[in-house]
């Protein structure tokens, strides 16, 4: 069938630094289909002040939340090479049963986002190693409706981001230690089944896979059993991430949070937006990227690993 070049709404195009995979044409088609493809560009695609209510806004009309509930889908797709807007379109999401003007102004901050990004993709880039990193991050009770936390954790298989999530918990953690080392578990499971993955293709993994996280509390409870008894709401999390640890297929780190990648799929972030853009492959064809980089050197992640703090 020759070389891959596009593929379900994903352009491919392939070169000596490995794989740039951009849906140019599929942004501009959403912006359009929303009137919007000569609105005004924003830096960012949340607002940074906080996180929307259910019942913040007035009600949309029915015609108009249909219109809500298929631009929001359409952007679902859309994460697949934009990982830059998955908190964003996460948050949407939550609203997709009853849409208010206020979550429609979202979406909206969204399409406005992506007009003056639509080139960007993500940039697949070829590496000598094949270790899996991933960082994992938690926004402790960010929902002012429910007070439920949202993770998200970045998973990187050598220079390359390989997957990536933003998502409520389905709990409501008492404490900021609780909600970080969910996120946590919810990240080790990831790189669980990757690990499988890769084993079946023939590339094992010898070394433990790093885990990144920001909370010194849920580092110590990957290891040390006994800081888990005051903690049995998070017990099962607790035993199934040790038990990782114990075989030694993974291993949970401290990061600094100013090098915490996946702080960028919890929150919006008043700065440092476009440097964590950046360090998670997303970035123009033709631009400069820190974390795959067109020469398949990973600066942000090499310089995590060695770290003192670790």
């Amino acid at each position: 069938m020759g070389t891959l070049h596009y593929f379900l709404c994903i352009q491919v195009q392939r070169s000596s630094s490995g794989f740039f995979l951009h849906q140019h044409q599929y942004a501009l088609d959403i912006l359009e289909r929303a009137d919007m493809q000569d609105c005004r560009p924003c830096s960012t695609s949340v607002d940074t002040n906080g996180k929307l209510s259910a019942a913040s806004g007035t009600t949309l009309s029915a015609d108009d939340a249909s219109s809500y509930r298929s631009i929001v889908g359409a952007l679902q797709y859309m994460t697949m090479t934009r990982p830059d807007i998955q908190f964003a379109v996460q948050q949407a999401c939550l609203y997709m049963h009853a849409p208010t003007t206020d979550h429609q102004a979202l979406v909206k901050r969204i399409l406005r986002y992506i007009r003056g990004t639509s080139s960007l993709g993500l940039h697949l880039c070829r590496s000598s190693k094949l270790d899996l990193v991933a960082f994992s991050d938690a926004d402790w009770a960010g929902c002012p409706d429910t007070r439920r936390s949202t993770s998200g954790f970045c998973i990187f298989l050598g220079d390359a981001m390989v997957s990536w999530s933003s998502k409520r918990q389905t709990t409501v953690s008492r404490s900021s230690a609780e909600a970080k080392y969910r996120g946590v578990a919810n990240a080790v499971a990831k790189c669980t089944w990757l690990r499988q993955v890769l084993e079946e293709l023939g590339f094992n993994q010898a070394k433990a896979t790093v885990v990144f996280c920001d909370n010194v509390s849920a580092c110590y409870l990957s290891t040390n059993p006994v800081h888990h008894r005051p903690m049995k709401q998070i017990e099962l999390d607790v035993h199934f991430v040790r038990e990782k640890v114990a075989l030694g297929q993974c291993q949970v780190l401290h990061v600094p949070t100013t090098q915490q990648f996946a702080d960028a799929m919890t929150k919006g972030l008043p700065t440092r937006f476009e440097e964590f853009r950046t360090s998670t492959c997303v970035s123009s064809n033709d631009g400069a990227h820190t974390a795959g980089g067109v020469s398949g050197t990973c600066v942000p992640v090499a310089h995590v690993l060695s770290s003192p703090c670790n």
